[in-house]
């Protein structure tokens, strides 16, 4: 049951990682944005804020899975006198990876109607002193650890000091930007006016899918294809329901008719010894290949996920 459950956590699992970084308009994600992003990008996540705020049931999983440190990124913006639910539009997380770093880095990208001299006034009257580079000045965000850049009135990046800084040398060109990495921008859904959408690298997409078949992983099938596989996306939406579509990028039609074979083996045999709230999310979710695309699809009513939600299933994937 469990590798069961890592493989749901491909469907909650996603989910609750868009809405563990925060909440935020999921349109196309715009040139100047997407030119903050450092090149060696390892996931990035779009939200559209008024869809989620516009959603009961998005609004009860952000209640149960937002961290406590972005909890207080949040409660640090209203307090130096953003109006969030009114100022955001968009919010935009990228993980991405620095030479001779073991570990990521995260940049957030905020996009609306910000009251920047507002900010820059408290930020005054505080003595909050910002440092420098180049043109523009980073603020440091009372004691969450992290800071805070405007770009202009519509755009500011937040996160790590670390991180601003090379979001900002992305965006002037002294190192490369995403808008550089023709392998992610490959990934971008045509049709990006879902609630949530992401994209994630090859080996970002080559781990997924070693932690979602489980056990599955070792058969000789898998050890076949994995390294092939290019990359992945998953889009969300709430309109009716809770809609979540996944897509694994593979060289061929051959290995994601095998992906899909592998998975939807895994969850005939997981199903036999779930719950019934678990037979129902896995009955919801419908795995089969469209081309060289790998495609997971994940339906269900706000009622159903509701449930699902306080679920032991659901607290497995998310801590």
């Amino acid at each position: 049951m469990d590798r069961w459950k890592k493989a749901l956590g491909s469907v909650l699992g996603a989910f609750a990682l868009a809405v563990t970084t925060l909440s935020a308009l999921a349109s196309p994600l715009a040139t100047e944005s997407q030119a903050a992003v450092p090149k060696d990008l390892q996931q990035l996540i779009v939200v559209d804020y008024q869809a989620m705020q516009n959603s009961d049931i998005a609004m009860k999983l952000k209640e149960k899975v937002l961290p406590p440190e972005l909890k207080r990124l949040q409660d640090a913006l209203q307090h130096s006198g953003m109006n969030v639910s009114r100022s955001v539009t968009q919010l935009a997380f990228a993980s991405y990876r620095v030479p001779g770093q073991s570990s990521a880095r995260i940049v957030g990208i905020a996009a609306g109607q910000f009251p920047v001299q507002d900010f820059l006034a408290n930020f005054k009257k505080q003595h909050v002193k910002g440092t420098l580079v180049r043109n523009e000045t980073i603020y440091p965000m009372g004691s969450t650890g992290l800071s805070v850049a405007f770009l202009d009135q519509t755009t500011m990046i937040f996160g790590a000091l670390e991180s601003i800084k090379d979001s900002l040398d992305a965006r002037d060109g002294i190192t490369p930007s995403f808008l550089t990495n023709n392998a992610m921008q490959s990934l971008i859904p045509t049709l990006q006016d879902y609630a949530v959408w992401s994209i994630l690298d090859q080996k970002g997409t080559q781990m997924m899918m070693k932690s979602v078949l489980g056990q599955a992983s070792q058969v000789a099938d898998f050890s076949t294809v994995k390294d092939s596989l290019t990359g992945s996306r998953y889009m969300m939406d709430f309109d009716q329901g809770v809609r979540f579509d996944l897509d694994v990028i593979t060289p061929d039609t051959v290995t994601a008719a095998t992906m899909s074979s592998l998975m939807s083996a895994a969850s005939l045999f997981e199903k036999m010894n779930a719950t019934p709230t678990e037979q129902q999310a896995i009955s919801n979710t419908n795995i089969t290949s469209s081309g060289n695309v790998l495609e997971v699809r994940f339906a269900s009513s706000d009622d159903q996920f509701a449930s699902l939600l306080n679920s032991q299933l659901f607290q497995s994937v998310i801590h």
